[in-house]
């Protein structure tokens, strides 16, 4: 008989002034059963310094915590959701908690203003960090042993992920699923919650810049994108797709990246990435065969796009998923897909 694989542990860390936007992001990815649909099992706690008394939230709702904070003790991931007021000081015994869990080399992650709870924590300090673009500079002035980053949507720094904005926390949460489950198992969680697995560009493209209204009405290049993923086996160029737009080369690149916040090349490029990362978990097709139908023309090219995008090969991206399935335990560290780089793209 087959044995029954650990469940991976998350611990959603609540104290009063949590977002109740973020809870529910986090609730969302991992406190769904979707084992019938091939993804993996989470076990995810709402873990509180006080597990007997409920959470206040804005809108009146309130959240019930299930376990005290000696439960991250045994957590495969801790997340901090945001806060309602992004100067709220969280509790003395979440921060000490929060600093054990580092130091013992648990992945933690912020999302959006959660970024703040870390500073408090003084886990920030020296590293490399991100928030919501309105509040870099707030963070910035209240810590200013942090390096705040403005424009990704999240980043990683040491075994530490922070995240912009909102929905940018749905990309994280998303990515941090990639990294312990593949590419597939975040993808299948994406379809059930109806948005995309992963977004290219970084949140500058949300700052002060609204989108011409011709382009919020109608994505004039949606087909394109849509060819594109189609017919990513074949050798498809910048040009290709500027030609079956309409447009000049530049003035398509200026286009696609006004809407997408990613340059054409680039988006190619994470398209191929993803399809040959579903081949390797999904099927046992020779290294030839993958390379080319996502597109890459040979096994050279991909292995080195492989190795300067995601710091693995892929061979090595295979045997960790291949071990993944068959354990059911997280890859997270083992397989580089994108954990490595300090921005997550």
């Amino acid at each position: 008989m087959a044995e029954t694989a650990t469940p991976y542990r998350v611990a959603l860390v609540a104290f009063p002034g949590i977002r109740a936007f973020d809870v529910s992001v986090i609730t969302e990815v991992w406190g769904t059963d979707r084992t019938d649909r091939g993804a993996p099992a989470y076990d995810l706690r709402r873990v509180a310094a006080d597990r007997t008394t409920a959470v206040p939230m804005r809108g009146g709702l309130a959240l019930h915590p299930d376990r005290a904070l000696a439960w991250l003790d045994r957590a495969d991931l801790v997340v901090v959701p945001g806060l309602d007021d992004h100067l709220t000081p969280a509790p003395a015994p979440v921060l000490a908690a929060l600093r054990r869990a580092h130091t013992r080399g648990t992945t933690l992650a912020a999302l959006c203003g959660g970024a703040f709870t870390l500073a408090q924590a003084g886990l920030l300090d020296g590293r490399r960090a991100i928030t919501h673009w309105n509040l870099t500079d707030l963070l910035r002035t209240h810590h200013p042993q942090v390096t705040v980053v403005p424009d990704a949507l999240f980043l990683q720094d040491d075994n530490i992920w922070t995240s912009a904005g909102t929905a940018a926390g749905i990309d994280l949460c998303l990515h941090l699923v990639r990294l312990a489950h593949g590419a597939e198992a975040a993808a299948t969680i994406a379809r059930a919650m109806v948005t995309a697995p992963f977004r290219t560009g970084t949140q500058a493209q949300f700052i002060e810049h609204p989108t011409p209204r011709t382009d919020r009405d109608a994505d004039a290049l949606a087909a394109v994108r849509e060819h594109a993923l189609r017919h990513l086996h074949e050798p498809l160029t910048v040009a290709d797709l500027a030609a079956r737009a309409g447009m000049s080369p530049r003035s398509f690149a200026r286009h696609f990246t006004t809407a997408t916040g990613t340059t054409p090349g680039r988006w190619l490029l994470d398209q191929r990435l993803a399809a040959a990362q579903r081949l390797l978990e999904r099927t046992d097709l020779p290294m030839p065969e993958i390379a080319r139908r996502a597109g890459f023309g040979s096994e050279v090219t991909m292995r080195q796009h492989f190795a300067s995008r995601l710091a693995t090969s892929p061979r090595a991206y295979r045997a960790a998923f291949t071990t993944v399935a068959a354990t059911g335990t997280g890859a997270a560290g083992t397989a580089g897909t994108g954990g490595s780089s300090p921005i997550a793209r």
